[in-house]
């Protein structure tokens, strides 16, 4: 019999920690023993990386392709790209180039088969609703397609032409084409990307939308504003020349660990390495890079940090005014301070930003950013003396209502000097997963340009859809309302890494049909629509053969290099398709009358890749480039001062400080984080190692006055209430309370987690970004009794 869908709904919610008295759960392992912290003072990477590794491989499921996965993952002769972190490759090909989370994250999806259909035949699905996040996905890789069964409550093995069919009768008995989304994460190939967008386009809609509108998507809306592109404008040449290197809003030793060994190599050439952050992390500190044995053999650490500037969640932009507020001071002394011929001749705007900057008072720009005068003048003295500056950033600069202002101030500050579209500066945006800014490049927009449409139109013969589509959060609006009845993802956990958990997982459940394409299982295949596929595709390390032989897809990574790469292993089952397939194969039987040859497109990649050649500016010779060792590196015009905008010029921003920097009386605001043990909502262990916390993944950090405002002890138990933009409230229960150097006002915890406070109205205006970097709390002593 069926569960009850109420019954469902109260496992997750008691898994989110929102059942009033009921202590959370958390998405890790079962808690094995106790929990503890203590100073992580440590190297980032070094040993603790090393042994992280061991261990890694110790349990894999395949322990000796793990370790062949050390030799083949990154490398230009035949290897396949991490799928992991969109870091770029070493260049000059000397390096070890793999990562501690690289390794996890690989022989996460080494993992044997084992996930089918006896599994599924043992557990009702309101079994697994009760199973945390890891539990799910380490069972395995996923084995064969299935349907779910609502009349046993599980899901029951469906062949590929029966799933397809179910998908192409479904969309084409929609009243309009906008009845259905169609999600991508960012591990999903070039060649996949292009063909799911055409897919999606010739059926008739933009509704695309994809990981960037939970993360980047500020970046790309700032970036393309101010300089007619949304990509960052350096690439590692230019991380080698660089004189200052500023990191903000990235804890780099988890997000994109390689980064270590570029700001080691910068630290020894004397560069100026800044870290902007409320959390100062390990790796603004010092490192030892694995690779460099000699150093792992003598314990000899590298400096990856000069300065450390803990802002205060949200206080970026009036960091970065006042920054350029003794920028403009220093000019009234030197007019070279400023690089008066770039201005002149390539942007526009700066009067109006100048008026702007000298009229921010220092009380105001103190009081938003959370540093001293004294400290911020440190800071610029840094910028000021440094000829060639690079600012790279994370998403704890655009999960905010202002994001986009807050990435176009980073902007501003490069302009003033010129550092933009010369060697050794430009902006640098951090992205978070491995292709995630070529799934952009390849057409995955809901907002698509008129340009590429056109294109699209004319090499493709079809006649794409001209409206908007909707992005994340207007799919999680569209289904709840009714308004969408069919969703489709390719790739990731939706319903664990969108905003308001619960809220999301209501609009799932309304959908006529849900579809997901996976490696493993995870909560999205849990929380389903009244219909619900799960078909399992290809890894990155997998091997891919079609009827044109062994085929290999492209990535891009977040400094715009595209490359090829080949998987190293056999699939763990014969059921397995490619990405490629399995879109080809929806296309057609969604489109019977397509002249599109989507067939052929599956037989041989090389195929997609002509066609990409053809429509995407920067991708001529697709096919030849793609095979250079390294591959190539996309054309973009505003590396070279060519600015793309109407004005022809980079557009200063003029944009006024934020006015939600203060929480209110008794309120902190809260930034949601991952751990060092954890990829996404992929989730390794319960241990953060870098912030020193062992076993436990249910905490709030806290600066140590706030907590003993609140009279909270380490590790006291705690409730959590958010408030939303339109006056609703979420809670969470029984998390415990952890001291952290943290700005005062200012609090951090885990993701996807406290995902839950994130109501579905709090999305920034700017970027429709969900502003899980900026929640509105009060953290109370809790009603949940300690156990025992």
């Amino acid at each position: 019999m069926a569960s009850p869908p109420q019954d469902r709904q109260n496992a997750e919610q008691r898994m989110f920690g929102a059942v009033p008295g009921e202590p959370a759960l958390g998405r890790g392992p079962a808690p094995k023993g106790g929990y503890s912290r203590h100073e992580y003072d440590h190297p980032a990477a070094g040993w603790g990386a090393a042994r992280s590794v061991g261990r890694v491989l110790e349990q894999a499921g395949h322990p000796l392709a793990g370790f062949r996965s050390l030799f083949v993952m990154n490398q230009e002769d035949g290897g396949f790209d991490c799928p992991g972190c969109a870091w770029p490759d070493d260049p000059s090909g000397l390096h070890l180039d793999i990562c501690e989370n690289g390794v996890k994250h690989a022989t996460w999806e080494l993992a044997r088969a084992k996930t089918d259909r006896e599994f599924f035949a043992d557990h009702t699905v309101a079994e697994l609703a009760e199973w945390s996040d890891y539990d799910l996905e380490v069972v395995g890789r996923l084995a064969e397609p299935m349907s779910y069964n609502p009349a046993t409550d599980k899901y029951e093995p469906i062949s590929w032409d029966d799933a397809f069919a179910l998908i192409g009768s479904s969309l084409r008995e929609l009243d309009s084409p906008d009845q259905a989304s169609f999600y991508t994460s960012g591990r999903l190939s070039n060649e996949a990307t292009f063909l799911y967008q055409l897919w999606v386009r010739e059926f008739g809609t933009n509704n695309l939308p994809d990981c960037s509108n939970m993360c980047h998507e500020a970046s790309g809306r700032a970036l393309t504003a101010g300089m007619g592109s949304g990509k960052g404008t350096v690439d590692l040449h230019d991380w080698e020349a660089a004189d200052a290197i500023w990191v903000m809003a990235d804890n780099a030793g988890s997000n994109a660990p390689r980064m270590l060994t570029w700001l080691a190599d910068a630290d020894r050439r004397g560069a100026q390495l800044v870290h902007i952050n409320p959390l100062i992390e390990a790796a603004s500190r010092r490192t030892i890079v694995p690779h460099e044995f000699a150093n792992m053999a003598t314990f000899h650490t590298t400096s990856t940090g000069t300065m450390n500037v803990q802002v205060r969640i949200g206080g970026d932009l009036a960091l970065l005014r006042g920054v350029a507020k003794v920028v403009f001071e220093a000019a009234e002394k030197n007019p070279d301070v400023l690089d008066r011929e770039f201005i002149e001749q390539h942007t526009h705007g700066i009067d109006e930003y100048r008026a702007l900057v000298e009229a921010s008072s220092w009380a105001d720009l103190v009081r938003d950013a959370g540093v001293d005068e004294s400290g911020i003048r440190r800071l610029a003295d840094s910028y000021l003396a440094s000829e060639r500056v690079i600012i790279a950033w994370c998403l704890g600069l655009t999960q905010h209502e202002h994001g986009v202002d807050t990435v176009r101030e980073i902007l501003n500050l490069l302009l003033l000097r010129g550092n933009i579209g010369r060697e050794g500066a430009g902006p640098c945006p951090v992205r978070g997963h491995s292709n995630v800014q070529g799934n952009r490049t390849c057409g995955i927009n809901h907002r698509p340009d008129k340009a590429f449409l056109d294109k699209l139109a004319e090499v493709c013969g079809i006649d794409p859809p001209r409206e908007e589509g909707l992005g994340t959060v207007g799919t999680i609006q569209a289904m709840q309302s009714g308004d969408v009845k069919v969703f489709i993802a390719l790739g990731g956990n939706f319903a664990l890494a969108s905003p308001d958990l619960v809220y999301t997982a209501e609009a799932l459940r309304r959908c006529e049909l849900t579809v997901q394409v996976s490696t493993k299982l995870n909560r999205s295949h849990i929380v389903h629509g009244k219909q619900a596929l799960i078909l399992p595709c290809l890894g990155r390390s997998d091997k891919d053969v079609q009827a044109g032989g062994e085929q290999g897809i492209t990535v891009e990574d977040a400094m715009s290099m595209v490359h090829i790469s080949y998987g190293m292993k056999q699939p763990g089952s014969p059921q397995l398709r490619s990405e490629c397939a399995i879109l080809a194969s929806m296309a057609q039987a969604t489109l019977p009358d397509s002249a599109t040859p989507w067939q052929d497109y599956a037989d041989d990649y090389d195929r997609i890749r002509d066609t990409m050649a053809q429509v995407l500016p920067g991708f001529e010779d697709f096919n030849e480039r793609a095979r250079h060792p390294h591959g190539f590196r996309i054309h973009q015009p505003a590396r070279e001062r060519v600015f793309q905008t109407p004005s022809g010029r980079v557009e200063f921003s003029a944009a006024p400080l934020p006015d939600d920097i203060d929480p209110g009386k008794d309120r902190l605001t809260l930034a949601t984080i991952r751990s060092h043990d954890q990829f996404n909502t992929t989730i390794y262990s319960n241990n953060d190692r870098y912030r020193g916390l062992k076993g436990l993944r249910t905490v709030v950090f806290m600066n140590e006055n706030d907590m003993r405002d609140r009279g909270l002890g380490e590790f006291d138990l705690v409730d959590v209430t958010s408030f939303s933009k339109d006056g609703s409230t979420r809670k969470v229960y029984g998390y415990r309370a952890v001291r952290y150097e943290i700005p005062p006002g200012c609090a951090a915890g885990y993701m996807p987690e406290l995902n839950v406070l994130c109501g579905i109205a709090d999305f920034s205006t700017q970027s429709e970004q969900p502003v899980t970097k900026h929640l509105v709390v009060e953290v109370t002593p809790s009603q949940v009794s300690e156990p025992g």
